[in-house]
């Protein structure tokens, strides 16, 4: 069956476009459940034996959320204990366009098989799709088409002539409209709320729950704190008309009266402007996108020296005056900034945050205040009957709403991440605080990986460079198992040097757009612990077939120099290869063969060869105005049984270290030239732009006063040329 809908559009140049969309629509869905005789299914999702013991529902049960339950609820459905559930198409696609983190971990509980959660295409069946009617909202036409697939459901499992003990299907949802609707059509249908307080076995459910808009008016008090927030279309007008300006609130880590907000410009317009104050910050949280107004000239103020932590233990819900007046007293004496004031929040950012919860100190009180790990982030209020459990823990607590008579926002409590103090817990927090992804591979990524054994096939040696002649080795940190590089250094018959920089070739494990290219996208980077390692890609790539051990044929992408003596290039080019690395060394290693004057074999040779080069193309890159940027590095002593650190001791740099620093970057170098040679329109240069000038007020104030110090005593004219010249290497350093 197809439904078409015709309609006409303007086009970008005037004229006018017939836009046609068609609708298939299907009467062959399956319904999913295994209680279905008439569904042709291979393997149904929704259990027949579908109970959960419930006060409300003591018959089995499949549940239906609408979209908002999912959107503000989604903790909850993560839970184990939540199964059998049916995700409308609906459902789905409002969720997807309203929140991409939500329809990520709604994607995720769904592939999960132990959750049988069963996604219903009912905007493609031919009894379950509805046209929406004249007049009627996009937002009623979808709580239509969800009660709709309810009542077919509901027919189709022949649950409503059933008796008391046979198989039901409810919708949850937080409307009452939508509520009252589905009952007066004969269906089953609670409140999200009232139906998780019904699952007795499971009391825990209760704390995950996201506070509605009754459980926020009773929390908050009657005392207005903050101002409204403007509506999105008043914002829009005023960013347009400059009367506003947008940009990212960043909350300070040492005042939480203070902010500033950087508002993006083109090059060196970029700027930030400071707000101070609590009603003035007006419930932006860290890295939210808000919209501020400046205020009048003569109340710009200066950022505050004054160390302000909020110590929770609030005047309730009063906004601290005299805090504010100190701030203001301390601001007074230095160089005023751009001031003003959040009108609008343009976009949340809002994350779970991890931190410790503050035990109430009054008897049997389910509220209490939770710390973010986080300084920039406020307190948050939660409601919550296993405080006792959680005190001394790390937890986890989402963010519901900020109302403006709150002094704090709501939240609710997400999960137990462990004891405070304890490594593993410890760990888990800096992971998450910093959005590092460290879960496990899930099966569709590891579905992508090669099967074992794996071996160079004959058609691969064919489209590459054989290369396992050469000499090839790693230098290394020691411990290193995931070696994605090595290199080699020949001396050729004209004298000079063939140099080659050989980088493991993932490209050809790793196909483009699969789920193993997706996760290793999204996680960017292998990132190293104290003790631990989260990798990129899961370990048989990242340390077997993706590094470049010794004494194994290991497929590369490989750039090769030819070199004079002087460390020029003369010919570069790039292959596919196959490599058979000869050693695998640490810096220490390679520094001792180097030295070792006894030591005359190939592997030395070329390491040799290689280090007398690096020390030429340092010299000249240096020349050349790179900037050297050197910080100290330092190794962890673990003990072998607990696997504590016991010691730290900072990293000796050798002459090695430099040498792979040199070829690494001449590669990059060779790379990035021979993609503007041949892909010129599409060649990026990425260029770091100034920095703003702000970024010198502190510095520049500190070199005045003691310029001022050092040339007291001496004539005017040296005095000045001393200032000169040190803000001249002030503004250098810091530049860099």
């Amino acid at each position: 069956m197809l439904k078409s809908k015709t309609f006409v559009k303007k086009t970008r140049s005037g004229g006018v476009m017939k836009v046609v969309r068609e609708h298939y629509l299907r009467d062959d869905i399956w319904c999913g459940s295994e209680t279905c005789t008439e569904c042709k299914q291979d393997s149904p999702v929704l259990q027949n034996d579908a109970c959960v013991e419930s006060n409300l529902c003591s018959y089995p049960h499949y549940l239906v959320p609408d979209t908002n339950v999912v959107l503000h609820q989604i903790d909850v459905l993560e839970n184990p204990v939540i199964r059998n559930v049916i995700i409308l198409q609906t459902v789905l696609q409002e969720v997807r366009h309203r929140s991409a983190p939500v329809h990520k971990r709604l994607k995720d509980i769904i592939h999960e098989k132990e959750k049988h959660f069963y996604t219903f295409t009912n905007e493609h069946h031919r009894e379950t799709f509805i046209e929406r009617q004249p007049g009627e909202s996009a937002n009623d036409r979808n709580d239509r088409a969800i009660r709709v697939a309810v009542k077919w459901y509901s027919k189709h499992l022949k649950t409503l002539e059933s008796g008391p003990d046979g198989l039901k299907v409810v919708l949850l949802t937080n409307d009452q409209g939508n509520k009252q609707k589905a009952e007066e059509n004969g269906m089953v249908a609670f409140k999200f709320e009232e139906y998780i307080k019904s699952l007795l076995a499971n009391p825990e459910l209760v704390d995950l729950l996201a506070l509605s808009n009754d459980d926020k008016n009773e929390i908050t008090s009657s005392k207005v704190l903050f101002p409204e927030h403007l509506p999105l279309s008043r914002i829009q007008v005023g960013i347009k008309s400059g009367s506003y300006l947008q940009g990212t609130f960043r909350a300070s880590r040492d005042n939480y009266l203070e902010a500033t907000v950087f508002v993006q410009g083109d090059g060196e317009d970029s700027t930030e402007v400071l707000i101070q104050g609590l009603q003035n910050l007006n419930r932006a949280v860290h890295q939210d996108v808000v919209a501020v107004q400046l205020l009048p000239r003569n109340q710009w103020l200066a950022p505050s020296s004054v160390v302000l932590q909020d110590d929770g233990v609030a005047k309730d819900d009063d906004v601290e005056e005299n805090e504010e007046e100190k701030l203001r007293l301390s601001a007074a004496e230095a160089a005023r900034k751009p001031t003003g004031k959040v009108v609008g929040i343009i976009k949340r950012n809002w994350r779970p945050f991890c931190g410790m919860l503050n035990v109430s100190q009054i008897k049997e009180s389910t509220r209490h205040l939770f710390t973010p790990a986080d300084r920039r982030v406020p307190r948050i209020r939660i409601e919550t009957r296993q405080a006792s459990t959680l005190a001394g823990q790390r937890i986890m607590v989402a963010i519901d709403g900020w109302p403006k008579n709150s002094r704090y926002p709501n939240g609710h409590f997400v999960r137990s991440l462990g004891g405070a103090g304890e490594k593993e817990t410890e760990q888990e927090v800096l992971l998450l605080e910093h959005d590092v992804p460290h879960q496990a591979f899930s099966q569709a990524v590891l579905s992508f990986l090669p099967k074992m054994p794996w071996a160079i096939t004959p058609e691969d040696m064919a489209k590459r460079e054989d290369l396992r002649h050469l000499t090839v080795c790693s230098v290394d940190p020691p411990g290193c198992t995931d070696i994605d590089d090595a290199l080699h250094c020949r001396e050729l018959e004209n004298g000079n040097f063939e140099v080659g920089v050989h980088i493991a070739d993932v490209s050809h494990f790793i196909r483009p757009g699969n789920a193993l290219d997706k996760e290793a996208a999204n996680r960017g980077t292998t990132v190293y612990l104290c003790g631990k390692r989260i990798d990129m890609v899961p370990e048989l790539l990242s340390s077997n077939l993706c590094s470049l051990r010794s004494n194994v044929e290991r497929l590369a992408f490989s750039c090769i120099w030819e070199i004079n003596h002087k460390a020029e290039i003369l010919k570069t080019r790039f292959t596919k290869s196959v490599i058979n690395s000869k050693a695998s060394l640490t810096y220490a290693e390679a520094q001792m063969r180097i030295d070792d004057t006894n030591k005359t074999d190939d592997i030395t040779q070329s390491l040799r060869g290689l280090n007398k080069l690096a020390k030429i193309l340092k010299r000249q890159r240096i020349e050349n105005g790179a900037l050297t940027l050197s910080s100290l590095e330092v190794r962890f002593h673990m003990d072998s049984e607990t696997h504590d650190p016991i010691d730290l001791q900072t990293k000796e740099l050798m002459e090695t270290n430099s040498m792979v620093e040199e070829f690494m970057l001449l590669a990059n170098i060779s790379v990035a030239q021979k993609i503007y040679d041949e892909f010129s329109e599409c060649a990026l240069l990425r260029k770091h732009p100034a920095p703003p000038p702000s970024n010198y007020d502190v510095l520049i104030k500190a070199a005045k006063s003691k310029v001022s110090l050092v040339a007291s005593a001496l004539n005017p004219v040296i005095n000045v040329k001393i200032y000169y010249i040190s803000v001249y290497y002030l503004a250098v350093i810091t530049r860099g």
